[in-house]
């Protein structure tokens, strides 16, 4: 199947079916409620600024589509919302488009209807692996003129991908090249199974200049390559994928993982915005939801920003009840964390 297609099936597919597995851990995370908070909830401060851009709230649209011709309204959608917000967006792989520059309109439009937005370039891990080095990444960079250069992880995914490309060698060696040569920051985002406290520090040491935890508890990919196995007829692949359904690190978890004095991004089951404020809470510095915006993307630009603007609403309801006037006092709210999230934090010594 061409890569081209394969990106409007996995969006197809994310529609369709339930994808969402395993535990992002949030519920074992109380944040402590606060009766008399002494905050004006009309003064609750949101803004924040990530990676050199200041934005209205910590919120950063996550890679939901790459290039693909009938996916050019969904990602005009995203970036009018994200314009419109002053949040950031991340477009999905961008490797289609350097391989066939006739798709490359489908993601220049971010860049067109998001001039001012925080707009994150991405390609795949394995890709560079691969071959591919500083000249493809400023062609993904100059395709949306971005503001960060993204390599994602999705080592998982292509393990169980019907066309999965399962090189793994040379990929810290390839970022850390990046890291220096690039001239915009780049981050590293894995897409469903969570970050380690060692790979959080080979990417730190390689000169990485945020991570995005992605971790379990949200979409599942190797549902989704299931599911197109499973249409394609293969069913080692399909078995393949049910077995490792729940595979990875659950979000709460890798947040904690992850701090290492670097910037931050939660996604993966984010889908509220007390999760944004537990994810904040727990060392993030952002959060990014991609399942919920899929289905009002594909629709129309009103309900998408409807359902950001609520995920903006409950952050701030948080915010107040813990009595947190800015980002800044909700990174120090007092939180409980019990259950499963606690016995790992106590085995891995985080």
């Amino acid at each position: 199947m061409k890569i081209t297609d394969r990106k409007l099936e996995h969006l197809y597919v994310s529609k369709k079916y339930d994808v969402e597995s395993g535990s992002t851990g949030f519920q074992d995370v109380t944040l402590l409620h606060k009766a008399l908070p002494e905050v004006d909830k009309n003064e609750v401060d949101t803004t924040t600024t990530f990676l050199n851009k200041k934005l209205d709230f910590p919120f950063v649209i996550p890679a939901i589509t790459g290039g693909h011709p009938n996916l050019r309204d969904v990602n005009r959608r995203l970036a009018i919302a994200a314009e419109k917000l002053n949040i950031g967006i991340g477009v999905g792989s961008q490797r289609a488009a350097i391989e066939n520059d006739s798709l490359a309109g489908s993601l220049k439009i971010v860049s067109e209807y998001a001039p001012n937005a925080l707009k994150i370039a991405n390609l795949g891990a394995p890709q560079f692996a691969d071959g591919y080095g500083v000249e493809e990444a400023y062609q993904a960079i100059d395709m949306i003129d971005a503001d960060v250069f993204c390599i994602h992880l999705n080592f998982l995914q292509e393990a169980i991908q019907l066309e999965g490309d399962t090189n793994g060698k040379g990929v810290i060696d390839a970022i850390e090249n990046l890291s220096n040569r690039l001239d915009i920051p780049v981050m590293v985002k894995e897409t469903g199974a969570g970050v380690s406290r060692p790979v959080a520090e080979l990417l730190r040491d390689a000169g990485v200049d945020a991570i995005d935890v992605a971790g379990l508890g949200g979409t599942d990919w190797t549902i989704i390559e299931s599911i197109r196995a499973r249409n394609e007829g293969n069913i080692l692949k399909e078995q393949l994928g049910q077995t490792f359904s729940g595979w990875g690190i659950p979000t709460a978890v890798s947040l904690l993982e992850a701090d290492v004095n670097l910037p931050i991004m939660a996604s993966g089951g984010i889908r509220s915005g007390i999760d944004i404020a537990k994810s904040i809470a727990l060392n993030a510095d952002v959060a990014g939801s991609a399942l919920p915006l899929v289905e009002p993307a594909t629709k129309d630009i009103e309900n998408l920003t409807k359902r950001i603007n609520q995920l903006k609403e409950e952050l701030i309801i948080a915010m107040f009840l813990t009595g947190s006037k800015n980002i800044s006092e909700l990174k120090e709210t007092p939180k409980v964390i019990t259950g499963e999230t606690k016995e790992w934090i106590k085995e891995r010594s985080l």
